[in-house]
């Protein structure tokens, strides 16, 4: 504290009150100053540090061009950012004063994600860390991140000294009923010596089938179904494990399980089968060992390697399940087959040599560039009954995964386990729809006692599991069984809810969809055999999941699949990776476009454009290759599976197909054109924007009168959904489409007739000219067909047809997968419009809250984890008052838009279904009149920053 000095005259009186002065205005600068020093060092960190797709502190990671990625912190003092600063180095001691591989500079930016690496050339092994800060919007800076870090892989061949390995076969493969061979499971183990201190170890490993490794007796990873799907003639991925912490100084033991998997196994249409004759599974692998004085150890599959098929995994199969033999025991020493105790010389299982083979020079081994397979959760049995002798455990939901069995067996009993979706009027099990899949696991035990086993190679979609074999004088019990679920290890990022259990159950019917096709690639079902990654389906659902779930990494990894399958004509494929031939169709292979448009939407990853622009491009050169006079000839299946269709296809519906393929050839043109656009490509956007008016004068020509009349084939809802939704009418006859689409509508007594193609456009086309009424009328009818009758009829899951099952029909007479997501679309208009959350520009930087509300509900609302951070959007109707509560993170701009009508059920006339709201409007207490002619802009000014909103709107 500065004390009032004594002054003796006046000359000192003024000099003394100049220099006190001048004191006192120093103290309160320095004051200042250092109130802002405190400010600025409570200013909180950047969080959530993720590279490229959002992998955290990765190990064996694929990408030495990464981009970076952070979350401002949700504090009251940073409402977005201005300015960024990223700093990488080799070691964590130079960081953040001395980075040596890239210092970014202060950049003036408020982006947060997907800034791209512009340092020193990374190479493979290499060790990355990095730490960022920001700048707020009022020029605070924060202290610098937590360190984070990450570990390239191998990222080429070159980088391998391992061989391919796999037991020698002196006899020709036995075949199977479909002409198959059939690969007994390989066990491959090898020991040597660490003679010195061990600082740290990598395992680079991968195979030709599935694999599990074994260190010293220990599991490496908790993966499943490794590596994973992929175009197996160009690319296979590696993975890669820090096992520093399994390996021992002095012997040492390293085991490999190899199963056919999808490379050698059954797998695909019958007809293309036969071509995995001559494939056989075969396992890569390469222990890099770095000792603490410096020096280094490689262990590599090679000729020295043993190799045995006498193990106790005697038959594995995707489609047809495993079957294990506890009598075939490798296990001798009291040590087992992968530890270094173990005794191949005198084994009674004979270890054979391997032979072993260079790596393919034309097929690339690259690290695992999404994120593996997991056991994910696990389920109980609801319940459980007795049929013949077996009893069966309804899990009480439709799951994709194994099942765990712990219950008791006889010595030299043989448990059957099988798995269906369904079961039959007698309680039996439903197995019809799984075409020659066999989904069944088999165990014999080698002694009396409790058993507890699961699969490791193989999966199977379920709901019930049927076993018979077990030790039959215990009485059953619920916890004999419980399934193991499996799917891509990403978190789910979207919750929503409401007050309907019913749209509730809807939901989680989405999700379950997703978890049980996502695994390693999407497919169209997991139970039947074919789980196969067609095009159209992904299509159809890939909005809806890429809010449902963090599926960037997923869809990114599944796209470089798409293009290293496309065709030297440049068309794409119907199912990747390709087990159909050269199959190609309009409204399936436009996922080629559509899907990286998504992704980057959704995202704000401009790479995912940059990746695929290429085969985007080429994907319009074959849909012109495809055209007669302007209009597409392309083949496609039309609407698939659309309910009531009188084809003698039924399943084709009776969208023309011409309209179909004409429709997506302008749809893909309209998206190349924003790519272009966001690539700044300004001459290839011009060029795609001009060619989209063009075929889009040649579609109205072809297929529409002045009138707004389908003038080749028959008027469906499909073919007004498409040339709606897609833009490809003019105003002239828009109106008179519009109201020939609600005339559909009407000829199907207020249903939908819709297959995969229409139905994921019926919501927002019906939004888009003004009928959000009839949309959710829609969506909350339950009669079939609709999104709510399979709800009705029982269904956990989405189903591939309508009426995959019915009360009192039973199973729909041509078998259909009961765990099918394509009908999940409608989650996109759920979560955009009644939750309200929609992206305005890509990556949800802006966003639209703006919630469609009805009186089908009194609440609804959604949480998403976006790129920033969590937006959450939920509305309550009571009484009258409408509350809106409404979080935006930082760095995030949100137009709120207050509804000033309620969609009100079961009204007997359109004009009656809008229900004016006024009153008093409160954000967070505080009070503004209300207009409620139009919708609201809050203060006149609609643009909200960070923030949590309470909004209410009642009645005079």
């Amino acid at each position: 504290m500065f004390k009032l000095p004594l002054f003796k005259n006046s000359t000192s009186l003024l000099r003394d009150w100049r220099t006190y002065s001048f004191v006192c205005l120093s103290t309160v600068l320095l004051f200042s100053c250092a109130n802002k020093e405190k400010y600025v060092q409570t200013l909180a960190q950047p969080e959530q540090l993720t590279i490229s797709e959002g992998f955290v502190e990765p190990v064996g990671f694929y990408d030495a061009q990464p981009s970076f990625s952070w979350k401002l912190p949700v504090d009251a003092s940073v409402k977005a950012q201005s300015q960024y600063r990223i700093v990488v180095a080799s070691s964590p001691d130079l960081l953040p004063g001395n980075p040596d591989l890239w210092d970014s500079g202060v950049i003036n930016s408020d982006t947060t994600n997907f800034v791209h690496y512009e340092g020193n050339e990374l190479k493979s092994r290499q060790r990355v860390f990095w730490q960022v800060k920001y700048w707020n919007e009022r020029g605070f800076d924060s202290n610098w991140s937590a360190l984070a870090s990450f570990e390239l892989g191998l990222l080429s061949s070159s980088d391998w000294s391992a061989e391919w390995i796999e037991i020698e076969q002196p006899t020709p493969l036995e075949l199977d009923k479909f002409d198959t061979p059939i690969h007994i499971p390989q066990y491959l183990r090898t020991t040597f010596t660490a003679d010195k201190s061990i600082k740290s170890a990598r395992l680079y490993i991968t195979a030709k089938g599935l694999f599990e490794s074994f260190i010293n007796g220990n599991r490496v990873g908790s993966d499943v179904l490794t590596p994973g799907y992929t175009p197996y003639h160009k690319r296979i991925e590696t993975l890669t494990y820090d096992v520093s912490k399994l390996l021992v100084s002095g012997e040492n033991a390293i085991g490999i399980t190899l199963a056919e998997g999808w490379y050698a196994g059954r797998f695909g249409p019958k007809r293309h089968w036969h071509k995995k004759r001559n494939i056989t599974p075969k396992a890569l692998a390469q222990l890099e060992i770095e000792y603490t004085d410096g020096t280094r150890k490689i262990v590599v599959t090679d000729k020295n390697w043993q190799a045995t098929q006498q193990g106790p995994l005697r038959r594995s199969s995707l489609y047809d399940g495993e079957m294990f033999d506890a009598n075939f025991s490798l296990k001798n020493n009291n040590a087992n087959w992968h530890e270094p105790q173990y005794e191949t010389e005198n084994a009674p299982e004979k270890w054979r040599s391997v032979q072993s083979s260079n790596i393919d020079s034309d097929v690339l081994l690259e690290p695992k560039r999404h994120f593996t397979s997991k056991n994910k959760q696990v389920l109980a049995p609801v319940s459980l009954h007795k049929v013949d002798g077996k009893i069966i455990f309804d899990l009480g939901q439709n799951m994709v995964g194994v099942a765990r069995v712990n219950l008791p067996m006889i010595e030299g009993e043989k448990l059957k386990i099988r798995f269906a979706e369904g079961i039959n009027s007698d309680g039996s099990l439903y197995t019809k729809n799984l075409g020659s899949a066999a989904q069944e696991d088999t165990y014999v035990a080698a002694k009396s006692g409790v058993v507890d086993w699961r699969p490791q190679f193989t999966f199977h979609g379920f709901r019930y599991v049927e076993v018979s074999g077990f030790d039959e004088k215990e009485a059953p019990q619920l916890d004999w069984i419980e399934g193991i679920v499996q799917y891509t290890d990403f978190e789910l990022t979207g919750h929503f809810t409401s007050s309907d259990p019913e749209l509730n159950q809807l939901q989680s019917n989405i999700e379950w969809g997703l978890k049980g096709n996502f695994l390693d690639i999407p497919t169209d079902c997991p139970q039947r055999s074919e789980r196969l990654g067609w095009t159209g389906d992904a299509l159809a659902f890939a909005p809806t999941s890429l809010f449902i779930a963090d599926s960037h990494a997923f869809w990114s990894a599944w796209l470089q699949s798409i293009r290293e399958e496309q065709f030297d004509n440049h068309g794409i494929p119907v199912v990747v990776p390709n087990e159909v031939g050269e199959i190609v169709q309009a409204g399936w292979s436009d996922a080629a476009v559509t899907i990286p448009w998504d992704v980057y939407w959704r995202t704000g990853d401009e790479r995912v454009l940059k990746e695929n622009y290429t085969m985007m491009k080429r994907w319009i050169l074959y849909h012109q290759s495809q055209l007669e006079n302007g209009v597409s000839k392309m083949w496609t299946v039309g609407d698939w599976l659309q309910p009531y269709s009188t084809r003698e296809d039924s399943r084709r519906g009776e969208t023309d197909h011409g309209l179909i393929s004409t429709a997506f050839y302008a749809r893909s043109l309209d998206i190349v054109a924003r790519t272009a656009k966001v690539l700044q490509r300004t001459d290839d956007a011009k060029h795609y924007a001009s060619l989209f008016e063009e075929v889009k004068a040649n579609f109205q020509a072809a297929f529409f009168d002045q009138q707004g009349n389908i003038k080749q084939g028959q008027p469906t809802q499909t073919s007004y959904l498409l040339a709606i939704g897609f833009d490809l009418v003019s105003d002239e006859i828009l109106q008179a489409a519009e109201a020939n689409l609600m005339k559909q509508f009407e000829i199907a007594g207020g249903h939908l007739r819709t297959g995969f193609l229409g139905t994921p456009l019926i919501a927002p086309v019906l939004e888009k000219i003004g009928r959000q009424d009839f949309a959710l009328e829609l969506l909350f009818k339950e009669s079939y067909p609709s999104w709510l009758f399979p709800v009705s009829q029982g269904a956990t899951t989405m189903w591939e047809r309508w009426d995959g099952y019915t009360h009192d029909k039973g199973y729909v007479k041509k078998a259909g997968s009961l765990n099918h997501y394509a009908y999940g679309a409608i989650g996109q208009w759920m979560y955009d419009r009644l939750a309200g959350i929609t992206p305005l520009s890509a990556g949800y930087k802006e966003v639209r809250i703006s919630p469609i509300v009805t009186t089908h509900l009194s609440h609804a609302g959604a949480t998403y984890q976006s790129p920033h951070g969590e937006i959450k959007s939920y509305w309550f109707l009571n009484q009258g008052e409408l509350r809106m509560e409404i979080t935006i993170p930082p760095n995030v701009t949100a137009t709120i838009e207050v509804p000033s009508f309620v969609y009100v059920k079961n009204s007997v006339e359109t004009t009656n279904k809008i229900k004016k709201l006024k009153g008093l409007l409160t954000v967070n207490g505080a009070a503004l009149n209300v207009d409620s002619g139009n919708d609201i802009q809050i203060n006149k000014n609609p643009q909200f920053s960070a923030g949590h909103y309470v909004i209410r709107v009642s009645k005079k």
